[in-house]
């Protein structure tokens, strides 16, 4: 996956388990990303995708995913 692609994929990836399943990985509150990071993140796409969300949140940067959630809410977006 190319850079933008994994930042898109926090706007569109849910939390498949856990007290937060169901919510977008960009979405997940800091204090549960905080979590992850003291207990370790999991394996695999969901856990490199975990660790990104952290490091965001983590230093303020939560606004470089703002434009990528807009364009999926625009309605008249061009395909893909």
């Amino acid at each position: 996956m190319t850079d933008p692609e994994v930042l898109q994929r926090l706007v569109t990836l849910e939390m498949p388990y856990g007290k937060y399943k169901g919510r977008l990985l960009a979405d997940l509150p800091g204090h549960y990303l905080g979590w992850f990071a003291r207990e370790g993140f999991p394996r695999g796409e969901l856990g490199g995708l975990l660790a990104l969300m952290y490091e965001l949140d983590h230093n303020a940067m939560r606004h470089l995913i703002d434009p990528l959630r807009q364009r999926d809410a625009a309605p008249d977006k061009p395909p893909r």
